[in-house]
């Protein structure tokens, strides 16, 4: 239900601009991503109403221009190799580091002296690839959140499992799907700046950005599977249409009023982004 409200918002804020709706299957952990996930996503898409322009790009087809990017920034000598555990980077981001936010990675690795990165070659624990981002401040203008401003810490470009990690693929693929905006989450809110400096090194357009208040579970989480009936099927199964859930994800973004039945068509007619919510939305399993 959350996942799905982002999308028809997404979907209004680019018909409301006379722009594309583009679709991107973002599979690049082999561990969470399934074809058949990938049909039902859609398949609950195209249930709602929604409708997108040209093909659903997959974006495990687009290794080579995800390489050619870290290759890109290995060249200009802003990359180094990582070994730390996620014990190792919880702990270090834990301490005090200066200007970096909190929960930052302070680039232990790339203080490490050449004996030390020896060592850590020789015990066969595959290294990730992280950024040097020097500490750079970001500023943008969010459309929902207004002026944001943050100092970027050394984000993974390439994981150890081999695989690019999300900053870099997305920045890459924004750009070559010629994306003008971004809608998503407010939960990502915090990793834009990352990505706003890969463009500017990597020399891409930025997009703009709009980044959408959530849906919470009861516990004041994200929404998530065991808050309950969460997904189209599970509403199905309630005796509940799409329709329905169209208007409950209408009711909480104050598009419509209770009881009252709504489509896309007229949502996009009373669409406006400067009038969306910005508090999150509390999911009581009864839309």
């Amino acid at each position: 239900m959350g996942n799905l409200r982002t999308a028809v918002l997404a979907w209004l804020f680019a018909r409301s601009a006379g722009a594309r709706f583009l679709v991107r299957i973002e599979d690049l952990d082999p561990g969470r991503s399934r074809r058949d996930f990938e049909a039902g996503q859609l398949a609950d898409l195209a249930a709602l109403g929604l409708d997108w322009d040209g093909p659903v790009v997959r974006q495990s087809d687009r290794l080579e221009r995800h390489r050619a990017a870290l290759e890109q920034l290995r060249a200009s000598g802003r990359v180094y190799p990582c070994w730390c555990t996620r014990a190792e980077i919880r702990e270090a981001a834990s301490a005090a580091h200066g200007p970096l936010p909190e929960g930052a990675y302070p680039g232990t690795c790339k203080r490490l002296t050449r004996l030390q990165q020896a060592e850590r070659e020789r015990s066969g624990r595959p290294a990730a690839l992280r950024l040097d981002a020097g500490g750079e401040g970001v500023t943008f203008v969010d459309r929902l959140h207004g002026a944001v401003e943050a100092v970027v810490d050394d984000l993974v470009l390439w994981r150890g499992d081999g695989t690019p990690a999300y900053n870099l693929a997305v920045v890459v693929d924004d750009a070559d799907q010629g994306v003008g905006e971004v809608v998503r989450g407010d939960d990502l809110l915090e990793t834009t700046p990352r990505q706003l400096l890969l463009q500017r090194l990597l020399g891409l357009p930025s997009p703009s950005y709009a980044h959408v208040p959530l849906v919470l579970g009861a516990d004041g989480t994200r929404l998530a599977k065991r808050h309950g009936a969460v997904t189209l099927a599970d509403r199905a199964a309630r005796g509940e249409t799409p329709a329905d859930v169209l208007a409950w994800m209408a009711r909480s973004l104050d598009l419509a009023s209770p009881g009252e039945a709504v489509d896309l068509p007229l949502l996009l007619k009373r669409f406006d982004p400067a009038a969306l919510p910005r508090a999150a939305t509390t999911f009581r399993d009864s839309p």
